[in-house]
């Protein structure tokens, strides 16, 4: 069988450990792409990355490019593409700028692999996702947003630090978009089938889940430049890897929905079963009223940002 291949848009931190992590997994061929100016470096990665294919024994291929003929028939895209945050910007500060590379992504994306499953993780994330879905045509299947899954990990970490235990014993959920104003259901976490809220004080809980609602400006402080790449390029790395085994992986994630939790027309976390098809399913469950208000809430949020595509 012939190796997939994983097109990587956007050379920077967040793709050059794509590219990693997925050739250590084995998920196929990988092609991290940027502009002609930034060829060299990411042809620079791809020879780097080559040269540790000795000592970590995967026999992936990785390449650097900036032609779009490269990319033809690829299975899988990641999106990073777009500049990054800064400290006192958040993430629809973005928008203008980004808006514009993403638009010229899904026009080539189309043009090139017009049969791939894209996943979208440039921010703005809700709107990016939004507009490459309007701009590409593609079937609301086959675009997804990596939003949930970077979120409900950091819930998690935050939730194993804080009880000291295994992160893997952990298990949480976040909706809504992918900003302040997202939604960690915490009377469903639990750690090691244990409910959070036994372990764990109301006022504690709450600092923990504003932590997680600010943790990716928390990442960006601390940088003084450029934000978090390790954990979104890995929660992206989980959904393609869903994808192309076929695990049908339950995952939070930025997905469109069509009456889900009340919800129509737009991309945002839910929970979403990743398999060859795509985004196969949405799980949907009852929400408590706070947690509807909650959810309403962050949808206006993402339905504001998205009014400013003007798609």
């Amino acid at each position: 069988m012939a190796r997939a291949k994983i097109s990587l848009i956007g050379g920077g931190q967040i793709g050059g450990n794509l590219a990693l992590l997925a050739a250590q997994k084995e998920l196929g061929d990988v092609f991290i792409f940027d502009i002609p100016k930034a060829e060299g470096m990411v042809k620079g990665k791809a020879l780097d990355l080559m040269q540790l294919r000795p000592h970590d024994g995967y026999d992936s291929n990785i390449y650097g490019t900036s032609n779009w003929e490269d990319l033809r028939d690829s299975d899988v895209f990641i999106v990073t593409a777009g500049i990054p945050r800064k400290p006192g910007m958040n993430r629809e500060d973005l928008l203008a700028t980004n808006l514009g590379i993403i638009k010229d992504v899904a026009l080539n994306i189309k043009k090139h692999s017009p049969n791939a499953f894209v996943i979208i993780v440039s921010n703005p994330l809700d709107a990016m996702v939004y507009s490459f879905y309007k701009v590409s045509e593609f079937k609301k299947n086959m675009v997804v947003g990596m939003a949930g899954a970077l979120d409900s990990a950091r819930f998690r970490a935050f939730i194993a630090m804080e009880v000291d235990c295994s992160v893997q014993d952990v298990t949480c959920m976040v909706l809504g978009g992918h900003g302040d104003t997202m939604v960690p259901i915490t009377r469903l976490g639990t750690v090691g089938g244990v409910p959070i809220k036994s372990l764990i004080s109301p006022e504690r809980l709450e600092e923990i889940v504003n932590r997680t609602r600010f943790a990716g400006g928390e990442i960006v402080k601390l940088f003084g430049n450029g934000s978090a790449f390790y954990a979104p390029a890995q929660s992206a790395i989980e959904m393609a890897e869903s994808y192309l085994r076929d695990k049908k992986r339950v995952i939070p994630c930025a997905s469109f929905c069509e009456g889900e939790f009340g919800i129509n027309g737009y991309f945002i976390g839910v929970p979403s079963v990743i398999g060859r098809g795509g985004v196969e399913k949405i799980l949907e469950f009852d929400l408590q009223d706070d947690e509807r208000v909650a959810l309403k809430n962050t949808l206006e949020a993402v339905k504001k940002t998205v009014s400013e595509t003007q798609l």
